[in-house]
């Protein structure tokens, strides 16, 4: 079952209220997407914990419902 991107968006923004987010729709099927989501909360944490981050406010739909997530992530500048 696909995910479209106001979902995607609408998880991401109850983690992260001001955020930024920007979603492609790679093979617009509502399957793979590209996310590049910008929020001051990741300020000093690595890439691999920005990502993790972004992948909890998903809570679990990774691999099932949102099949693939091509994501960058940065902090806002100043």
């Amino acid at each position: 079952m696909p995910m479209p991107a106001h979902e995607i968006e609408s998880l991401i923004k109850a983690r992260f209220p001001d955020a930024t987010i920007e979603l492609k729709d790679l093979a617009g099927d509502n399957d793979h997407w590209q996310a590049h989501v910008v929020t001051a909360e990741f300020k000093g944490k690595t890439r691999v914990a920005q990502h993790q981050m972004v992948y909890e406010a998903l809570g679990g739909r990774m691999g099932g419902v949102l099949h693939a997530l091509a994501l960058t992530t940065a902090v806002p500048k100043d």
